[in-house]
């Protein structure tokens, strides 16, 4: 890291779009700062200098810059015992704006995201299954009715479109539940060049399982850890991976999809993918069977009410699963945290967390380093957040040299 308070000089801009396109230390530096500064929550120019190694000049340049930019907002001083009032700075809540999308299997979401990350408005859609139709419909609808009801200036502010999306959907006809023509119309739809055609913002698409992840990264609560294994289970289960306080998505975006990881069939012998024994739509399947209508699972993810056994029994053995999943990850990468997170309800996401420690004791641990498991803190609406969060990671944190290199 080069400390030249020159490079931090330049002309004062109100857009936050500016610098998208730029590199060196001048864009890093402010990066690094509004990235701490998220991380804090507040922070006075003599901690950032502190933190970041550079110099209290350099540091003044760039948070009187960024403050000037709308991003930061200067606090009221605060007298200590000696020396000068420490001021503090905070991001502004209104210094960026976010939209991001989760194209699901049984339902799709659209959130607005303010700078802090909280979520403004919602579409929540669901349906039998997506479409590329229904998914543009709904683009349209996010890029216009979800901001009504903000000012022309906030408008300005609107940084990108994030669209956190299944890979490759009409590989997977049994879950997917679709029609062999839709299927074959997503192999030919180029979803994120039609939303380039219509949203009037840079649009970003990225695996959902890593967009979630995103989201626990830059909002989340549940871990510190400098690596983490992220499992999201929604109708299929699939996660992320962070490594060293840095989203890693691979050299083909699907690194901690977890979804294929081998698994023994219960009762048999061989062997079949996670993703058949620990998602949602094997809870979905099995409801049925009872005579329960599997639409409770979609039409509000955080209120499923009471399932009885078919919940037991799939929280049972999806415990059993991750538990073993979770060894073979530590066993490769010694992540310090697992989080867990997913499309259902709190509680249920507590249980599942329990009954996965549990699931874990029976292993032997010699020569793999501890662990802790532990909830997620975005809960079902990730995938949707960590879409958004696409662009706040393209535009406002020292991340984009992971994700979004050109």
């Amino acid at each position: 890291m080069v400390d030249n308070a020159a490079l931090s000089v330049r002309p004062g801009s109100a857009s936050v779009s500016r610098g998208t396109n730029q590199t060196g230390v001048r864009l890093y530096n402010e990066r690094l700062v509004l990235s701490l500064v998220r991380e804090n929550q507040t922070m006075p120019k003599a901690d950032i200098a502190r933190l970041t190694g550079l110099s209290p000049q350099t540091i003044s340049i760039i948070v009187n810059q960024l403050t000037a930019d709308g991003l930061l907002l200067k606090g009221k001083p605060q007298r200590g015992r000696v020396g000068q009032p420490s001021v503090p700075y905070t991001l502004n809540p209104e210094g960026a704006y976010f939209v991001g999308m989760k194209i699901g299997r049984r339902s799709s979401d659209v959130v607005l995201l303010d700078f802090l990350g909280r979520v403004l408005n919602r579409f929540h859609e669901p349906h039998p299954y997506s479409t590329p139709e229904g998914t543009l419909a709904l683009i349209r609808r996010g890029t216009s009715e979800l901001i009504e009801a903000l000012t022309d200036a906030q408008r300005a502010r609107i940084s990108g479109f994030g669209i956190a999306s299944p890979f490759e959907m009409w590989n997977w006809e049994p879950q997917f539940g679709a029609p062999a023509a839709v299927l074959e119309a997503w192999r030919e739809t180029d979803i994120l060049a039609e939303a380039r055609r219509i949203s009037p913002w840079p649009v970003y698409l990225h695996n959902d399982g890593t967009s979630a992840c995103a989201a626990e990264l830059v909002l989340g609560h549940a871990t510190t850890s400098a690596d983490f294994l992220y499992i999201f289970i929604g109708s299929f289960i699939g996660g992320g991976v962070v490594l060293n306080h840095h989203l890693y998505p691979g050299h083909s975006r699907y690194a901690g999809a977890i979804g294929p990881m081998p698994m023994p069939v219960r009762g048999k012998s061989g062997y079949q993918q996670l993703l058949r024994s620990a998602s949602i739509y094997v809870l979905g399947e099995r409801l049925k069977a009872a005579g329960t209508d599997p639409a409770v699972l979609t039409r509000d993810p955080d209120n499923w009410g009471e399932l009885g056994e078919p919940l037991d029994v799939w929280i049972a053995e999806t415990a059993e699963d991750l538990a073993l999943t979770i060894v073979s990850a530590v066993s490769v990468i010694d992540f310090e945290t697992i989080v867990i997170d997913g499309a259902f309800p709190r509680p249920l996401r507590h249980r599942l967390v329990e009954a996965t420690r549990a699931a874990l004791a029976p292993f032997d641990m010699q020569g793999v380093s501890p662990f802790a498991v532990v909830e997620g803190s975005i809960g079902s609406g990730a995938r949707e957040i960590g879409g958004a969060c696409l662009p706040l990671l393209a535009n406002f944190t020292k991340d984009r040299e992971v994700l979004f290199k050109e």
